[in-house]
């Protein structure tokens, strides 16, 4: 029986070398001639690209790791942002100091629709609303008009639901429509946590209309008077 740490001798030799750890790929984040790759950072980094909710069993697929190794790391990172030391800028009207601890970032992780997002905390949200609208233009473009088009009649629908309909990439669209109060997030799908988009009441306003039952019929308007495009929800 041998082990780990015995000896392997070498052909056409008396001497004996130590017999060096087996290198092997164990996870994503262990890939040999590269640094390890921290899970909490690992994780973090795969929720900043994300567009839409990230359940436990896609993150731990995506680092092979355990669920359970991976819902603590959630928990580790919400704790992290959730921090209880005062930020950087110094405060004059506290009276007692705030506890030590890790500075409370603007953002938090939320749970929405059995998935893990990045979201800006609910007192930010009329500064990031106004500085969003203050980056727009008054005008939609072409592509956001379409995009829009797409919601009103299809209404509640995925962005990837919409990107198939166009047969273009609509993130920045929807982002565009999202600021100026158009349309907003109305539900998620059961299945896939995808969140589904729907027009707001500004939209009516815009466009001088009591609900969307007073929109124009488009099926005639499209090639064979294609009925699928019709309101799901007429």
């Amino acid at each position: 029986m041998t082990s780990e740490t015995d000896a392997a001798v070498e052909p056409g030799s008396d001497r004996a070398t130590p017999a060096g750890p087996e290198v092997s790929v164990a996870t994503p984040l262990d890939v040999p001639g590269q640094p390890h790759l921290d899970l909490d950072r690992a994780l973090e980094a795969l929720l900043f690209i994300a567009d839409e909710p990230q359940s436990l069993v896609h993150l731990a697929a995506a680092v092979a790791r355990p669920i359970a190794e991976v819902r603590a790391a959630i928990a580790r990172l919400r704790a992290d942002y959730d921090g209880g030391a005062p930020s950087g800028e110094p405060r004059t009207d506290a009276v007692e100091q705030a506890p030590a601890g890790g500075i409370r970032r603007a953002f938090e992780l939320r749970e929405v629709g059995g998935g893990w997002r990045f979201y800006a905390r609910q007192e930010y949200d009329a500064l990031i609303t106004s500085a969003v609208l203050a980056q727009t233009s008054t005008r939609l473009s072409q592509a956001a008009l379409e995009t829009l088009a797409v919601i009103a009649y299809k209404q509640p629908i995925s962005r990837s639901s919409i990107a198939s309909i166009r047969a273009v990439n609509v993130d920045s669209v929807v982002r565009t429509l999202l600021g100026r109060g158009l349309v907003t997030e109305v539900d998620t799908d059961e299945e896939t946590g995808a969140i589904l988009y729907g027009t707001t009441d500004v939209l009516l306003t815009n466009l001088g209309i009591a609900s969307l039952d007073d929109l124009p019929p488009i099926s005639p308007l499209l090639d064979g008077g294609q009925e699928g495009f019709e309101r799901d929800h007429v």
